[in-house]
């Protein structure tokens, strides 16, 4: 599960809202530990264009 909202968070990249949809539905549907894996993999691919976003969302 964690890929796959690794691979769709990456083919959304593009617009907020639709990032902002799929990472909250990543918090609902990821187990803690692919959770805290995805939360260091958005941050380090995503920290720079959607970093509020990811903030808002993740804490």
């Amino acid at each position: 599960m964690l890929e796959l909202q690794k691979r769709v968070l990456a083919g959304i990249s593009f617009s907020k809202e639709l990032f902002k949809k799929e990472l909250k539905k990543s918090v609902v549907w990821l187990s803690m530990e692919d959770l805290a894996n995805l939360k260091k993999w958005v941050k380090a691919n995503f920290g720079q264009t959607h970093g509020d976003v990811i903030f808002e969302v993740l804490h």
